[in-house]
């Protein structure tokens, strides 16, 4: 009967792919570009490389009245055509102006669909691909043939949301008055350390002119440019920031009397002393922040800023200051308001979508919900659409440095965990969660074998107690305590379906779900022993394996330079240098290193990257346009300032 379901659900799966597949939006091509009318008309984009070509530009009716000055007055120079999906991906429209785009977040402070839409890193990566690198807030870059300096220029004009213009004096403050303030900054992030960890020398910065700066470094640095587009969903933030604004809140430039009345006014709780630090950290919106209440007002680079923000939803209105635009000379975005509703847990956002009041949605998407998507499209007017996640999305971790001996002494030998990982069924995770659209996780062996796993453990000396258990070194029953978040529908079903599987081997696993924030605080805390957790292991430019979950206090010494947490050993030290070569190195030579960390991981399995190709569903409105389902699914949010809605 199972079966029967199971293929029941893969046979209306793929056939709401067909249908997809047949829709104009994922099949976005013309022949032959034509010329547009200045408001725009839905056509495609001229093949327009140089933006120096266009002689008009044009503003949203909505600016029209408002007291701002000329267009041309607002824009730098040089305004950005935008390059964010390459031309495979996504043959670009000339959309029109107008509209409010909901999204929903389960969260009052972070819409994270909405944050890739908005955040703009100084440099970009096309698709996310990190094969090239181009210019973004910033104009172009130069590298020294040693891969030591990086020259930078600015787009000359580009002005922040309030009209003051940005220069070199907000990278200068950027680096000099905040990362290298110990205060502000104790430890400095070692991707801005020669070598890319906390050992190696500072970067040094030279201001050259109002729009050009130099930042060098002591050791090769190939990986700067790709730290600086894409790497973690870096905004601008961490090296530009508007000086104009913050400096009223720095000890340094402040007014000391009218510091000291500012801070008195701040209670951010109730009997907390408040500092200039606390204050300044208060008041800097960087791009993780920018739906937080105090975001109002602040000057940002991104096409929306926050207008609203209540308990209910946050309001977001065009930025009239926004540095791109089309090759028809039309300043973006072309949407005009953002509205995010704000909504308890992820069932209520899946009720929101079928009714066909959300109008983009990946975040919060499911495989298993792909039939209730279809069957509600049209009535709900969307679409949805399947594309590759850019993660693996239910990687399983255990907590090799939880304080507890009895815990260590079992998790950290191999050959537990390779126990475990003999013992995971893909195939049925893969036709129970995803219905076929994920495929097994080449990170680590995906061999199932039952015989190999009881051997390992039966090595290992961990006999079984009367109800077939097995006990750990203290006499009694181990247990594997999954704590995890409902941040994603396939993280509770899973830990449940490893319950069984494990059970098999004669392994206790009980599962606990906890509320986001009081996940995050435990974890932060070290007290989580088992989790579930997406991890970006397809990204090689994210560094990310998971090493915040499976060895939390080793990456806490390794990236304190010894100061926090605990020493790894060796093998996991010899991990972590791989990574940050990884980081300070070039494209085409990070690939490489990825390929020996992929090895590292198969050999030592710090945690379960079980399967991977998995799909997304993405919900979009059926008039939305500039949206494509090819390239990776969070691709798309990248482009979210060139989405238009068709008449």
């Amino acid at each position: 009967m199972r079966s029967s379901i199971k293929l029941g659900f893969m046979i209306l799966v793929i056939f709401s792919l067909i249908i997809v597949g047949c829709s104009p939006k994922s099949n976005q091509t013309s022949n032959e570009p034509q010329k547009e009318s200045p408001d725009g008309d839905g056509k495609t984009q001229p093949e327009v490389v140089d933006v120096s070509e266009i002689t008009e530009f044009h503003q949203s009716p909505m600016l029209d009245g408002m007291d701002l000055p000329d267009l041309k007055d607002r824009l730098p120079k040089e305004p950005k055509i935008p390059n964010e999906m390459p031309p495979e991906y996504l043959q670009f429209e000339i959309g029109k102006y107008g509209g409010t785009l909901n999204t929903v977040a389960q969260s009052p402070t972070w819409d994270p669909d909405f944050f890739v839409m908005s955040n703009e890193p100084l440099l970009n990566t096309p698709g996310i691909l990190g094969e090239e690198v181009t210019g973004n807030v910033l104009k172009d870059y130069e590298v020294s043939d040693d891969e030591k300096e990086f020259t930078f220029h600015m787009r000359e004009g580009l002005k922040w949301s309030d009209g003051e213009p940005v220069t070199t004096e907000d990278v200068r403050f950027a680096i000099e008055d905040f990362q290298l303030n110990k205060e502000l900054m104790p430890i400095l992030p070692a991707w801005l350390h020669s070598g890319g960890n906390v050992e190696g020398t500072p970067l040094k910065l030279e201001v050259v002119d109002d729009y050009t700066f130099k930042i060098s470094f002591d050791e090769p640095n190939g990986g700067f440019p790709i730290s600086l587009a894409i790497q973690s969903w870096r905004g601008y933030a961490d090296l530009l920031k508007p000086a104009h604004y913050l400096k009223q809140f720095h000890k340094d430039y402040a007014d000391k009397d009218e510091l000291k009345k500012l801070i008195a006014e701040h209670k951010f709780e109730e009997d907390q002393e408040v500092s200039w630090v606390n204050l300044f950290n208060y008041m800097d919106i960087t791009e993780r922040e920018m739906s937080h209440p105090n975001a109002v007002g602040f000057p940002v680079l991104y096409p929306w800023k926050l207008k609203e923000m209540t308990k209910t939803y946050g309001l977001y209105e065009r930025n009239p200051y926004y540095f791109k635009v089309d090759t028809a000379g039309n300043q973006l975005p072309y949407i005009d308001n953002v509205k995010s509703a704000i909504v308890q847990d992820i069932e209520m956002t899946g009720l929101k979508i079928i009714a066909g009041e959300v109008d983009f949605n990946r975040e919060a998407t499911a495989l298993s919900k792909m039939p209730v998507y279809r069957e509600n499209a049209e009535k709900g007017g969307y679409e949805a659409l399947l594309a590759n996640m850019h993660l693996t999305p239910t990687d399983v971790m255990l907590n090799l440095t939880y304080k507890n001996e009895n815990w260590r002494k079992v998790v950290n030998d191999v050959r537990f965990r390779k126990a475990l990982n003999y013992a995971i069924d893909r195939d049925e995770i893969i036709d129970t969660l995803y219905y076929g659209f994920a495929e097994p996780s080449t990170v680590i062996d995906s061999t199932l074998d039952l015989d190999k796993a009881n051997a390992l453990l039966d090595e290992m000396g961990m006999e079984k107690d009367s109800d077939g258990y097995r006990k750990g070194p203290d006499g009694k029953r181990f247990t594997i305590p999954f704590e995890v978040q409902a941040a994603a529908p396939d993280i509770v079903p899973l830990a449940e379906l490893l319950t069984e599987m494990w059970k098999e081997i004669g392994i206790h696993v009980t599962v606990k779900t906890l509320d986001s924030a009081l996940w995050g605080t435990r974890n932060a805390a070290n007290e989580l022993q088992a989790t579930i957790i997406w991890t970006h292991t397809p990204l090689y430019y994210m560094q990310d394996w998971g090493q915040g979950f499976w060895g939390n206090l080793w990456n806490a010494w390794w990236n304190s330079g010894g100061e926090k947490g605990e020493e790894p050993p060796e093998d996991v030290k010899e991990f972590y240098r791989l990574m940050n070569k990884m980081n300070v190195s070039p494209p085409e030579e990070a690939v490489k290193i990825m390929d020996t960390l992929r090895e590292k991981m198969h050999e030592n399995i710090y945690y379960f990257v079980h399967i991977e190709h998995v799909k997304q569903p993405l919900i979009v409105n059926s008039k939305l346009g500039n949206i494509t389902d090819k390239g990776t699914a969070i691709s798309i949010n990248f482009a979210g300032e060139q989405m238009f809605f068709r008449e």
